[in-house]
C-alpha cells in the first residue's frame, strides 16, 4: 500500500489492509506506527534514510548527514520544496561492514563519503539511477585494505 501511495501510507490504505486481514484497524495503526519503515505523512520522491548508529557514526556518518543538509538546504526530519527529498536520521540499517551508508528508497548506498554521497544526491536529482552498493570501490563486503586473516592481523610471531 506504501509504495501505492508514493512512498506512505494514508490512513485509508491501513483501514483497507485492516479489512483484507479480518483484524482491528487499531491492529494495523499498531504495526505502523511501531516499525519506522512505514511513513505516516507523505515523504519526498527520494526517501533518504541515514544511519547515524555506533558503527556509521565511527566511519563518518557525521559527514553524510552534513553532505545531505548542505547539497539539499534542509534539515533532517524535512522535505525539500519541490518534494524531490526528504532526509531523516535512522537506527542501524543492517550494513555495518560497509558504513557509513544511507538507504535511499529501496537502494543501499554504502562506503560513503561528503563527495559520494553528494554524487548520489546529484545523480537523483538529475532522474539518473547512481550505482548501488559501497561507492568507495570494494565490491562487496571485502575488506577495504590491511590484513585480511587473523595470521595477517598476529604477523609471524
Amino acid at each position: 500500500a506504501q509504495r501505492q501511495h508514493k512512498n506512505w501510507l494514508p490512513r485509508a490504505a491501513m483501514n483497507t489492509v485492516a479489512e483484507m486481514l479480518d483484524m482491528p484497524r487499531i491492529r494495523v495503526y499498531e504495526v505502523a506506527t511501531f516499525y519506522t519503515m512505514y511513513n505516516l505523512a507523505p515523504v519526498g520522491e527520494h526517501f533518504v534514510q541515514i544511519c547515524t548508529t555506533t558503527p556509521c557514526w565511527l566511519r563518518g556518518s557525521d559527514d553524510v548527514v552534513s553532505a545531505c543538509k548542505n547539497k539539499l538546504g534542509i534539515d533532517l526530519g524535512e522535505t525539500t520544496a519541490d518534494g524531490k527529498f526528504t532526509v531523516i536520521e535512522v537506527e542501524c540499517l543492517g550494513a555495518c561492514v560497509n558504513a557509513p551508508m544511507m538507504q535511499v528508497n529501496d537502494d543501499y548506498f554504502e562506503d560513503l563519503t561528503a563527495d559520494s554521497t553528494a554524487a548520489v544526491l546529484d545523480a537523483l536529482a538529475r532522474g539518473d539511477k547512481p550505482k548501488v552498493g559501497p561507492q568507495g570501490g570494494r565490491h562487496t563486503t571485502e575488506p577495504s585494505g590491511g590484513p585480511t586473516t587473523l595470521t595477517d592481523f598476529m604477523g609471524d610471531g
